[in-house]
């Protein structure tokens, strides 16, 4: 069976800072998010002991996997690839606006848009870029 997982390398040793900030925001909002498996490199590597050598996040039921390069690259993330997630209410909006955004940046801020009754985009703090969004009602 074929899957299409988005896949998250960080720069740093900064995957497990990641992973808990975005369980912490998604657990504020109430929506649904759990680590499902996370495996750390040890002393053999070839990463440095104790980053992420794999794991997995399950975020509103998309399963999300991520890791620590242990190489450095130049290119890091960028906003033109987002996660788009749609949430039940403006107020999961606003409280995952201001909690992935704290130490990144604010693309667009929250608030109504033609396209939406709320919306928002932010990147966190690790670079992650977030469309945050209340579908219109049907």
């Amino acid at each position: 069976m074929a899957a299409l997982t988005p896949f998250l390398m960080f720069q740093g040793g900064t995957a497990r800072a990641w992973a808990t900030a975005t369980l912490e925001a998604f657990a504020a909002a109430g929506v649904a998010a759990s680590l499902e498996s996370e495996e750390l490199y040890d002393d053999a590597g070839p990463g440095p002991a104790g980053t992420v050598a794999a794991g997995f996040l399950v975020v509103a039921g998309q399963r999300l996997r991520y890791f620590d390069s242990f190489v450095n690259h130049a290119f890091d993330f960028t906003p033109s690839l987002s996660l788009f997630l749609d949430v039940d209410d403006a107020a999961q909006v606003d409280t995952l606006a201001a909690s992935l955004g704290e130490g990144g940046g604010t693309l667009m801020p929250a608030g109504e848009y033609p396209f939406s009754p709320r919306f928002a985009w932010v990147n966190d703090r690790f670079g992650v870029s977030w469309q945050l969004n209340t579908p219109p009602a049907s």
